[in-house]
């Protein structure tokens, strides 16, 4: 069955935050100054941002932003879970429930860049079967799909 990942209360930003820098903690890590910037321009931002527009949102509280450390900040956010890489768009999102659920399927609309984070153990079980008889493995432990959202469908 197919569910939303993040079906609990929306929490705050602050709160999003601080889980981060816990299970930064937990892992070892550090999310640094910059790398807190980065998550938390993210998680204010509704849908996701390319590169090149987070670095311009990033210039008003840190003017000597630069591309080689927001996309190194991009790179540990992804690795610790906080954020996803859409490749269908060439962007990045804040995870919604980085603490919370594992989801396996982002779904991402090619014309506006919102995400849904959802849930469907059995159908990733399944793509990682198809994938296993092609003679492959997956890589990773997400699947993005790519759709038009509802609202872009009205336009």
């Amino acid at each position: 069955m197919t569910t939303p990942a993040h079906s609990h209360p929306p929490t705050s930003i602050a709160q999003r935050l601080r889980t981060a820098e816990q299970l930064c903690a937990q892992r070892g890590s550090r999310l640094t100054p910059l790398r807190r910037l980065v998550l938390e321009t993210l998680l204010r931002h509704s849908g996701s941002l390319k590169a090149y527009e987070l670095l311009d949102a990033l210039r008003t509280a840190q003017p000597g932003a630069a591309p080689p450390t927001v996309y190194r900040a991009l790179d540990f956010l992804t690795e610790q879970g906080l954020i996803h890489r859409l490749d269908a768009i060439n962007a990045w999102t804040a995870c919604t429930d980085a603490g919370g659920k594992p989801h396996d399927l982002l779904i991402v609309c090619t014309r506006c860049g919102s995400v849904a984070e959802l849930s469907d153990p059995a159908l990733s079980r399944r793509l990682a079967d198809c994938v296993a008889q092609a003679g492959f493995v997956l890589d990773g432990h997400e699947t993005e799909l790519r759709a038009v959202c509802t609202r872009c469908q009205r336009e």
